[in-house]
Formats: C-alpha cells, structure tokens, sequence
C-alpha cells in the first residue's frame, strides 16, 4: 500500500503541476487578447472622429483630396482588417496618413483656428495617447505569454497544444528607420 501512494502521489503532483502550467498559458493568452480588445475600442474612437475631421478639413483644403483619401481608405482598412497582425498593419498605414494630414493643416492657418478642428485634434490627441498605453499593455502582456511558452517546461506543454510566440505590437521596420532619423527643424 505504502508503495502504491510512493508512485501515486508524484504522478498526481506532476498531472497537477501540467495543469497548472496548461491553464497559466490560457491565462496569458486571454489577457493577451484582451488587451488587443482595448487597442481595438480605441482605434474604433479614432475611426469614427476621422470622418468628423476630414469634414472640417475639406472645407478649408478641398484640393488636397490624395491626403484625405489616404486617410479615408487607411481608415477603412483598419475597420476592415480581420487579424491582429493585419489590424497592427492598417492602423501602422492610419497613423502614417494622419500625418500628412497633419502636414496638410499645416498650410492652412485659418483651419489651424477653426474651433470644431481644434477640438477634433485635442480629441484625436487624446486617442492616440490611449492607443500608446494600450499599444504599450498590449506588448507587455505578448512578451509576458511569449517568455511563458519559450521556457522549459512550459514550452513543451505550449508546443502541444498549439500555443506559439506571438508578434509585438511595433512599427514595421520603414517606421522604424524614419523615427530613428533625428528630426529636421527649419525656421523659414
């Protein structure tokens, strides 16, 4: 009987122990998509004060149509894109859009004092703001899930069932390379 337990009780220690690793990765994974959740609430907020925006703008710069149909199919390439892979893309494409828009207002002084433009700029502000810490959590909790389903053992508990290193939140390698350019500052 005493033999029994002495090879019992370990093999129950171990089955326990490999649940305990199985439900900590489906843990980590689910924050992981909860956390994508929260960037997409925000890049919904931000999607739907574009059209607000564009309005304003193309009262004041009707000729710059290219950028405001950049900004228009990059939207709608965010609220189309179905993965996180392919949301990180299009909102990297949105971003880059809302700059030259960014650049656009620039040539218009009277728009840059409109006061329906100001307040969809601050609230835009205010969005991507939100979006940088989500962006942020978002990453911290991939790194989190990928540091638990590369270490041994979990690892091998990770491999099968089907849980694998997930992609970061980043810039893209182009983005990257543009903002490690200092930036160039004119006073004509």
């Amino acid at each position: 009987m005493l033999a029994l337990l002495i090879v019992i009780v370990p093999i129950v220690l171990i089955v326990f122990w490999l649940i305990g690793i199985y439900n900590s990765l489906v843990s980590l994974r689910n924050r992981r998509e909860q956390a994508f959740a929260d960037i997409d609430v925000q890049l919904k907020q931000r999607s739907d004060l574009i059209p607000q925006l564009l309005e304003t703008v193309k009262g004041y710069a009707g000729h710059e149509s290219k950028t405001l149909l950049d900004v228009v199919a990059a939207r709608n390439s965010v609220l189309s894109a179905g993965t996180i892979d392919e949301k990180i893309k299009s909102d990297s494409q949105l971003t880059s859009a809302l700059q030259g828009l960014k650049l656009t207002v620039e040539a218009y002084p009277d728009l840059k004092a409109n006061q329906n433009f100001m307040h969809l700029q601050q609230e835009i502000g205010d969005i991507e703001n939100k979006l940088a810490a989500v962006r942020r959590f978002f990453n911290a909790t991939t790194k989190e899930l990928n540091t638990a389903v590369e270490s041994f053992p979990n690892s091998i508990i990770a491999s099968r069932y089907g849980f694998k290193k997930e992609s970061l939140y980043d810039l893209g390698v182009e983005k990257r390379q543009s903002m490690e350019e200092p930036p160039k500052i004119s006073f004509n």
